[in-house]
């Protein structure tokens, strides 16, 4: 599905709105942690930014934040889908940006063998972007990090290393499973000595099966904030059509399309601890939120349960096979959207 030689696709959507607040500083610490990594490791990359719905009095982002440096590996491009589409959707008064469908313009689109969606306010961990560099990457699985909620006070800090200097000693919460031991959780000391945990963790997942032969277990797949981190295949994103496309807000999307690939019979990799993500804690961020404030949120904008989507999940994965609620063309594949383009050293 690639026609170009990047090996690494990241794709990110957002709008100059001042979503969250800092929104646009964030953005930018995001794109200047691709370029200073993206050279460290040497590794290619398109960073796709899709920028759903721009707001009419503030310039795009092309315009404020910053190209790659011509000593960069990093193609930056933008695609805009303007209002005129967004206002197709019953409930686009109430919902500026559609993470998911963006989201999938970007995956139809990308020229990258691998595909990483992710969001504008994390950092990589410097593990977490090697092991990209590394290029052992294989189809047929999808690949999970976990994410690390650390304070915005992050971006005071004046050079990225000093940035995941303080995002590594100043976690928040850490969201995501173990990997080997994805039955487990409870106090870090289970943790301590990793062949303990996989025997424990072995041992649960054996027991489990015991109880419930011929089920999915479906509790060591790692579904916490994967908006954040799902890396694949172009071909097996293809493979799952993307996100499912719903009416709705995002909330709970994302986790679709891990079921859908879980149906189809990919297998689970999560990076080590370390090769973390850092997420720049904001307001209206769904962690952060107290549970009023969230409800309050979600009145105007319809959203999924979760309990109905983990119930057709393990429909699927019983009989193989995908949602099939999205068009032959989800990802608006057939739309000529503008495109901006800038190069550094690729």
């Amino acid at each position: 599905m690639s026609d170009s030689s990047f090996y690494l696709s990241i794709v990110a959507t957002t709008r100059n709105d001042n979503h969250g607040g800092d929104l646009l500083r964030r953005t930018t610490a995001f794109v200047n942690s691709v370029y200073v990594q993206a050279k460290k490791f040497n590794l290619p990359v398109e960073l796709i930014l899709v920028e759903w719905n721009p707001p009419a009095d503030q310039p795009l982002l092309k315009e404020v934040l910053p190209p790659p440096p011509a000593d960069v590996p990093v193609s930056l491009r933008y695609v805009i889908v303007p209002a005129e589409t967004h206002k197709t959707y019953r409930f686009a008064s109430s919902m500026p940006l559609y993470q998911m469908i963006a989201k999938n313009v970007g995956i139809r689109r990308a020229k990258g063998e691998y595909v990483l969606c992710t969001n504008i306010d994390v950092l990589f961990s410097d593990l977490c972007f090697s092991t990209l560099a590394e290029k052992n990457l294989k189809e047929g699985a999808f690949y999970r990090a976990n994410r690390c909620d650390i304070p915005k006070e992050v971006m005071d800090e004046p050079t990225h290393e000093k940035q995941l200097i303080y995002g590594e000693n100043n976690i928040i919460r850490r969201l995501g499973n173990a990997p080997g031991h994805e039955a487990l959780s409870g106090p870090t000391i289970l943790f301590k000595y990793a062949w303990v945990a996989r025997i424990l963790n072995n041992a649960l997942v054996a027991v489990w099966r015991l109880f419930h032969p011929g089920q999915f277990a479906h509790f060591i797949i790692d579904f916490m904030a994967c908006g954040d981190f799902t890396l694949m295949s172009k071909k097996d994103w293809m493979k799952i059509d993307g996100y499912v496309e719903l009416d709705m807000y995002s909330i709970h999307i994302d986790s679709m399309g891990i079921w859908s690939a879980c149906a189809l019979g990919m297998e689970q990799v999560i990076f080590p601890h370390r090769g973390c993500i850092y997420h720049i804690d904001h307001e209206n961020g769904w962690e952060s939120d107290d549970v009023i404030k969230t409800i309050k949120f979600l009145s105007d904008k319809p959203s999924l349960d979760y309990s109905i989507v983990h119930r057709a999940g393990m429909k699927m994965v019983e009989s193989k096979t995908n949602w099939g609620l999205n068009k032959p063309d989800w990802g608006w594949a057939n739309e000529k959207f503008e495109e901006f383009t800038f190069d550094g050293n690729v």
